[in-house]
């Protein structure tokens, strides 16, 4: 076992930890005050060649790895996760559905684009009465001749809003319950495609979260994804890989609201001496470094098993379950070490705090991911 990164993995890590502290730290407060999206940064990774990263070079990719998706995803996410998910559903959930089961024709078409950072992509899963229970989709299409015309809704659809295309699922045969469940690709400037983006939500201000409603959008016959029929295991295949990402998004969040806390317990003075100085405050650290490193270790190896071409779907479920649950206590504990400072904006661990919660639910709560695990191991 070699636990070590490779040279190409430990250069995108010092590159985009750079980008990280550079480019992205400094705004992350003021995006998070006003919602303002992270255009430039992604201009900037489109140019650095992140947008496409762990994609054949044929397509505009980098031809990486899945580790260093979970590195860069890391990095981002440990200054902004706006930014950090914004990356991650790019790569996990926009373009890797169409890397995965669309045509060479597809893929050269609306892989290369997402690859280039033309534009940012874009999954439609979850709807309204149709979230953790994702087989009751209601979204149906409907084949016409040559085409297949669509109606239906879409809730907290993450990019949606800067995507020229994206990848849904709709019921193509009601009687096959899950098996009647198809994907397809949809351009967002279709007749009867409208992107809504009003939510107002709890964290991750300044990522684009959206309702997709589609009234008798007509899309041409080989707009499908893959196999009909198939779009549940499609999208089952889809969100294990995204859960890598949402894990290594867990251990970013975390590691930053870590390190702010290690340098306040330097720098602040109760009693005389500096908090650091307190085995109470030690302790919450020492826990604090340890969950960190477990969670990182868990990332990686999913990600390495998928890299691999093995079956990641049990481990990649424990390290999203395991590394966003400990996301939160992290960032408890860092408002703690703080005190009142914690509490206030000034500081950022509250945006940490906010933003981490998200990661409990989406793509699949820990409900959820303690289903996944228990079908995994025989239960």
């Amino acid at each position: 076992m070699n636990f070590d990164l490779t040279n190409e993995q430990e250069m995108i890590r010092n590159l985009i930890h750079e980008f990280a502290e550079e480019e992205v730290a400094p705004g992350a407060n003021e995006r998070d005050r006003t919602g303002a999206f992270p255009e430039k940064i992604f201009e900037q990774l489109a140019e650095l060649g992140m947008l496409g990263l762990p994609f054949p070079e044929e397509y505009g990719g980098s031809g990486a790895d899945t580790i260093s998706f979970a590195i860069v995803t890391e990095e981002l996410s440990r200054v902004c996760a706006s930014t950090g998910i914004t990356y991650s559903a790019h790569i996990s959930l926009g373009a890797a559905p169409i890397h995965l089961f669309g045509t060479p024709e597809q893929k050269k078409k609306y892989l290369t684009p997402l690859c280039q950072g033309e534009y940012l992509g874009a999954f439609g899963l979850t709807e309204p009465n149709a979230g953790s229970d994702a087989g009751g989709t209601q979204t149906k299409a409907t084949l016409q001749g040559e085409h297949w015309v669509i109606n239906g809704s879409k809730c907290f659809i993450t990019n949606a809003s800067y995507a020229k295309n994206l990848a849904i699922t709709a019921v193509t045969d009601q009687a096959k319950g899950t098996k009647g469940i198809s994907a397809f690709i949809i351009p967002t400037d279709a007749s009867g495609f409208s992107v809504v983006n009003n939510y107002e939500k709890m964290g991750l201000h300044a990522s684009n979260t959206t309702e997709l409603i589609l009234e008798n959008v007509t899309i041409p016959k080989e707009n499908l994804l893959g196999t009909e029929g198939n779009g549940f295991k499609q999208f089952l295949a889809t969100l294990d890989g995204g859960r890598i990402g949402i894990g290594a998004m867990a251990v970013g969040i975390a590691q930053g609201a870590y390190e702010k806390s290690l340098q306040y317990s330097k720098e602040r003075k109760q009693f005389g001496k500096s908090l650091s100085a307190f085995q109470a405050i030690q302790f919450k650290l020492a826990d604090m470094a340890m969950n960190i490193e477990l969670a990182r270790n868990m990332v990686y190896k999913a990600a390495w098993l998928k890299d691999q071409g093995k079956k990641f779907k049990k481990e990649a479920a424990i390290a999203k379950l395991f590394a966003s649950e400990m996301c939160m206590k992290v960032c408890d504990q860092a408002i703690q070490i703080h005190g009142g400072y914690g509490y206030m904006k000034e500081y950022q661990v509250e945006r940490f705090f906010r933003d981490a919660k998200l990661l409990e639910i989406g793509e699949g709560t820990s409900e959820v991911q303690r289903m996944v695990i228990a079908r995994q191991i025989g239960c």
